[in-house]
């Protein structure tokens, strides 16, 4: 068991190897990001089940490193948070913090996991559709010299897809149930609507 301080940001998920830069401006959270590089350098991300003050939380996040960090002179921080392991929350804490602390399992996920060949082709072809139709700009080059754990992590989190759709997606128990459902939001978020944004580069 750990004790976890949270960030709770809707739409905002990290996942275990990857990198989330966030700009850090609100005063509790300031003083999270302060508190932090104090001890461990540690921050919990975890979405909030509504995007309203003090909203129960989903049970799964991922626990962060902070890496690069920039303070600036008027208290706000850029940083780049490096998601190390995902955590199921067991309870939240009572604490006199302006941020929210909890008491959470970590979770020991698989880090050599790999998808069959034809799981990664699958996933693939799926990856191509979507991009297509929503307009995206994919160096597909450097996506086959991605291994499967980058690039399924990678997909999910970047992909245009609702709070909850990336809420499960980080809740799946392994690389190839997160691919399975990544193909199946793929082709549902496909389906239900073209694109109306400008071109996103996918890198």
């Amino acid at each position: 068991m750990a004790r976890i301080t949270i960030f709770p940001l809707p739409g905002a998920v990290l996942y275990p190897g990857l990198q989330l830069p966030l700009h850090i401006f609100e005063p509790r959270y300031r003083a999270m990001v302060s508190d932090a590089l104090a001890r461990d350098r540690r921050i919990g991300m975890i979405q909030p089940q509504r995007p309203v003050e003090g909203a129960a939380l989903f049970s799964v996040g991922c626990l962060g490193r902070i890496g690069d960090v920039e303070a600036l002179d008027d208290g706000r921080f850029n940083i780049v948070l490096e998601g190390e392991t995902r955590f199921r929350i067991l309870r939240e804490l009572t604490v006199s913090t302006p941020f929210r602390q909890v008491e959470a399992e970590l979770l020991a996920d698989t880090e050599n996991e790999v998808l069959a060949p034809i799981e990664r082709a699958s996933f693939e072809r799926e990856a191509r559709r979507f991009a297509d139709a929503q307009g995206y700009a994919v160096n597909w080059e450097q996506v086959a010299r991605l291994d499967d754990l980058s690039l399924i992590n990678g997909v999910a989190q970047i992909a245009p897809f609702d709070p909850a759709a990336k809420q499960a997606l980080l809740e799946a128990p392994g690389l190839s149930a997160r691919c399975e459902l990544l193909v199946q939001l793929m082709q549902f978020f496909g389906r239900a609507s073209g694109s109306d944004d400008d071109g996103v580069t996918l890198q």
